[in-house]
């Protein structure tokens, strides 16, 4: 434990999950922590008491996309905490088996029947549908799932596995303590509201209604110019999304609003029909696109921040459009084909598994959005951007 110096509540809660381990009550048991909390580091100094009591113990650290599976291992490697028999990856590669049909085509996914560890930490377990956690009890392993309890529930059904985690890490680590976007974070949880000002460097909020639109514009422009892969546009509805991708594209020199290679695109859709699934939320490059008949596009697609490539037909449909294809007159829901968006802009519910250095947020709030709701977008929106941040609201 040389390695690790623990805050008193990282320390307890490490204290906590031993116990558990040692004698668990359930299944499985969750640690909720906001950002800059040390969640991750609680896990690696997991890691090295497990090793020092028992060396045979292999662990299987998962989370929900492959980025997120990466900088769990970056993390760990960081603190030296992965150890001989230990894996890190995604969650699909270490629950699920291709079907394949006669010809040799993926046709669905199936739980493997083994998991080969003693135990499974999950991170980023707020991404975690319902399906994917019972699939993770059904392994009979304990389950140590790890996760933001402040950010929004998965993109998909009401379930929230960070709803009420067991434990909870909510002091601020030394490290992070002196950073304005966490800072920021924290103070919306309770708040709910941005006010207009400069939080710290990089970091501000601007109103349309006070002040001046063409320095509004030129902080938007600046973000805009920079490197595509380094930033996101956030906002809260799909017609703003749709607005914002074309003036996008527009400043690309794009002249229509068919698809082409080196666009951004994000999935619309889980498909499981792939080597390597993708995900809804899932942001890659157009590689190749041509027309295939009336409804679909050809299109080789790479993830570089999964490692994974998609190649396949691609519905026309879901191309700038609010309701993102979900249905097409004349085709089965089998028939319409991956789904697919331009992703320079986002909404704040597709961006939960996304970050960037460079962040701007535009502030649109629902009316069926409740207080908490709201509190949890906002949280979960200003947790996106790494070093810089730009919130545009109304007022």
């Amino acid at each position: 434990m040389s390695d690790f110096s623990l805050s008193s509540d990282q320390a307890k809660a490490l204290e906590q999950l031993l116990g558990w381990i040692k004698k668990p009550v359930g299944p499985a048991i969750t640690l909720g922590g906001y950002a800059g909390t040390g969640k991750t580091t609680v896990a690696a100094a997991l890691r090295a008491v497990l090793a020092q009591k028992n060396s045979e113990r292999r662990i299987a650290f998962c989370a929900f996309t492959g980025k997120a599976s990466q900088v769990l291992r970056n993390t760990l490697d960081l603190h030296g905490a992965i150890r001989e028999g230990d894996t890190c990856g995604t969650i699909h590669s270490l629950l699920y088996s291709p079907l394949v049909d006669k010809k040799g085509v993926i046709t669905g996914w199936a739980r493997s029947k083994e998991v080969e560890a003693d135990l499974i930490v999950v991170d980023e377990a707020s991404m975690v549908n319902q399906r994917i956690w019972l699939d993770l009890l059904g392994t009979g392993r304990p389950v140590i799932a790890i996760g933001d309890h402040g950010q929004l529930p998965p993109i998909e059904g009401s379930f929230n596995l960070m709803d009420k985690p067991d434990l909870t890490l909510e002091r601020v680590h030394r490290q992070a303590e002196g950073n304005p976007i966490i800072q920021l974070a924290h103070e919306v949880r309770h708040t709910g509201e941005i006010v207009g000002g400069k939080y710290g460097k990089g970091v501000r909020k601007y109103s349309w209604a006070t002040d001046d639109p063409s320095e509004i514009q030129n902080a938007i422009d600046d973000v805009m110019d920079g490197d595509q892969e380094d930033r996101l546009l956030l906002c809260g509805r799909n017609k703003t999304r749709i607005e914002l991708n074309k003036s996008v594209r527009q400043k690309m020199g794009r002249e229509t609003d068919e698809p082409e290679a080196g666009d951004r695109v994000v999935c619309l859709k889980n498909d499981y029909n792939q080597s390597q699934p993708i995900y809804n939320g899932m942001t890659g490059i157009i590689e190749s696109s041509e027309t295939e008949r009336q409804h679909w596009y050809q299109m080789g697609i790479d993830f570089p921040d999964d490692g994974r490539r998609f190649d396949g037909l691609v519905s026309r449909h879901g191309f700038m459009s609010e309701k993102g294809g979900e249905t097409v007159e004349g085709l089965s829901p089998k028939e319409i084909g991956s789904r697919f968006d331009f992703g320079y802009a986002l909404t704040v519910h597709k961006a939960q598994g996304s970050q960037a250095k460079r962040v701007v947020l535009f502030e649109e709030r629902f009316q069926k959005m409740d207080d908490e709701q709201w509190k949890r977008w906002l949280y979960t929106a200003i947790t996106r951007a790494r070093e810089e941040l730009i919130v545009i609201g109304q007022k």
